[in-house]
């Protein structure tokens, strides 16, 4: 089972700030969250699928 993160976590994942992570999410780049009761979360394989995008940008 893929497992559910906060947005802090997401942010480290990608070694970018909580505001910039909600930018991401705003814009589109980032999915938008999971709402559990008033919480956000996000599946791990998204902000790792995020990740990998933006390094095979960089390669190309």
């Amino acid at each position: 089972m893929d497992p559910l993160i906060r947005d802090v976590e997401g942010a480290a994942i990608l070694s970018i700030s909580k505001a910039t992570w909600w930018r991401r999410v705003a814009d589109g780049t980032l999915p938008k969250p999971l709402k559990i009761g008033g919480m956000s979360r996000w599946r791990r394989s998204d902000a790792l699928a995020v990740l990998a995008r933006v390094e095979e940008d960089r390669v190309a």
